[in-house]
């Protein structure tokens, strides 16, 4: 048997051999959907000594490339299982058509299925939940929707922070006008997997300490909890007279035996020759609104824009921004010259270079950038292939990888910023990405400094 191939025990349990050293058995619960397993996740080992494998998402487009309508459809039935187990609506209609767009990866356009009487607060969870939340916002007829995020803002603290104690980046802040919590509706917490819940429960303990109401729920792709785990929620119900609701796709026990310590393993990419490239900057700044705010660590002062939602969105102002959306995705098509395009996002930076490359027409691959550091292995099957690590280019305090992009393998890059880096900061990065053998580089950023554009 291949190291990393899925050997399936019964009809519900699967076992997933990690390069020899981690053996990760996975009893299935619930399915409703009746989504293969194989088309959600595969995984990895972490280097991280709090937690020692890793779900890599096949529809997230954080470490795998993916269709980028298949990452916003993923939300959409996010979405479905919602209204259906937390409102009691019967979205039959809608969901059979997600599920099938799900398989076969057609052209998704966002819709706003969930009516108007449903009126939560929705928050999606910094770095990889942000694109799944506010795709998973995109539902909603009348919402309001934010991110929490790392960043550290110039002039202005934090309003709600709360740790999360198995990542490597640790605190989630906050930075949101306080009359959106200031009230009584139910606030939904977006996440791309639970395997303990803590998370979760430390920014319901967080909020309802200052914004206390009677109803949550948590919705997730992957709900790995243990039965302990659920007694959690249930106990923190009770505590607070709350009731949470928790949301998912696929759900069920995890078991994680340590065959043997794992050994740092070098990329082949990293022996590949590097050749030139060509860097071009492209410039979206006419399509979006900045705020006021920078980041304490940026060489520039390049603003944030407003439409990541990590400042806070309402549904009548994501409808304009889908508008805008379609308008800049055609725009970026204009300067494609390979049939093979891949579009990364980076960091938090992920919802609007998805819905971009959604527009910019076929042989469209996305992922993004990541904090998290994966051993890499070259085996069919394994979750981090190829590997490319960098210092961030907008914190250079900060390690960035970049995982599963085979030398060869794509005609050109666009390369996705919120905010326009400097090019000194921005060399490491792109001398990184020269292995892969890319011949085009376009610099795509949404907001950038006077007199700072990168240049090739």
């Amino acid at each position: 048997m291949k190291k990393s191939q899925t050997l399936t025990l019964s009809k519900k349990k699967y076992i997933f051999p990690i390069l020899d050293s981690i053996e990760t058995e996975i009893e299935v619960t619930e399915n409703p959907y009746k989504l293969e397993i194989k088309r959600l996740f595969t995984m990895a080992a972490r280097i991280n000594k709090k937690r020692s494998f890793l779900f890599v998402s096949k529809v997230l487009g954080k470490h795998l490339p993916i269709n980028p309508h298949k990452g916003l459809v993923t939300a959409a039935l996010l979405a479905a299982r919602y209204s259906e187990s937390v409102l009691g609506r019967d979205c039959n209609g809608e969901t059979e058509e997600l599920i099938s767009l799900f398989h076969n990866e057609k052209h998704y356009r966002s819709i706003p299925f969930i009516p108007a009487s449903v009126n939560p607060v929705i928050i999606g969870f910094a770095e990889t939940a942000t694109a799944l939340g506010q795709a998973f916002f995109d539902c909603f007829q009348q919402a309001d929707y934010f991110h929490t995020t790392r960043e550290e803002l110039a002039g202005r603290q934090p309003d709600i922070t709360f740790e999360e104690e198995h990542s490597h980046a640790t605190s989630h802040r906050c930075y949101i006008k306080l009359e959106t919590l200031d009230n009584d509706r139910e606030i939904i917490l977006v996440d791309d997997e639970m395997t303990t819940g803590k998370t979760a429960l430390n920014i319901i303990r967080s909020l309802h300490e200052r914004f206390p109401r009677k109803e949550y729920s948590v919705v997730s792709i992957l709900d790995w909890r243990s039965e302990q785990d659920r007694q959690k929620f249930s106990r923190l119900e009770h505590e607070l007279g709350i009731t949470i609701h928790a949301v998912s796709l696929l759900s069920g026990h995890v078991h994680v035996r340590t065959l043997k310590e794992l050994e740092r393993q070098a990329s082949e990419i990293a022996t590949t020759e590097q050749e030139d490239m060509t860097v071009e900057a492209l410039d979206l700044e006419a399509f979006f609104i900045p705020t006021e705010f920078s980041s304490i660590k940026q060489e520039n002062s390049a603003l944030f824009i407003n439409e990541t939602g990590r400042f806070g969105l309402s549904s009548l102002e994501n409808q304009l921004l889908h508008e805008t959306i379609v308008r800049a995705g055609q725009y970026l098509s204009s300067y494609r010259n390979g049939r093979r395009t891949l579009c990364l996002g980076t960091g938090e930076f992920i919802y609007l270079p998805m819905k971009l490359a959604a527009e910019m027409g076929s042989g469209i691959f996305f992922q993004s950038t990541t904090r998290s550091p994966i051993y890499v292995a070259n085996e069919v099957g394994y979750g981090a292939r190829y590997g490319l690590a960098f210092p961030s280019p907008e914190d250079n305090d900060v390690a960035h990888f970049v995982y599963n992009i085979p030398p060869d393998h794509y005609d050109e890059l666009f390369l996705f910023f919120e905010r326009e880096p400097s090019l000194k900061a921005l060399e490491p990065f792109l001398q990184e990405l020269a292995k892969t053998k890319i011949k085009s580089v376009k610099l795509v950023s949404c907001s950038k400094e006077r007199g700072l554009i990168c240049r090739s």
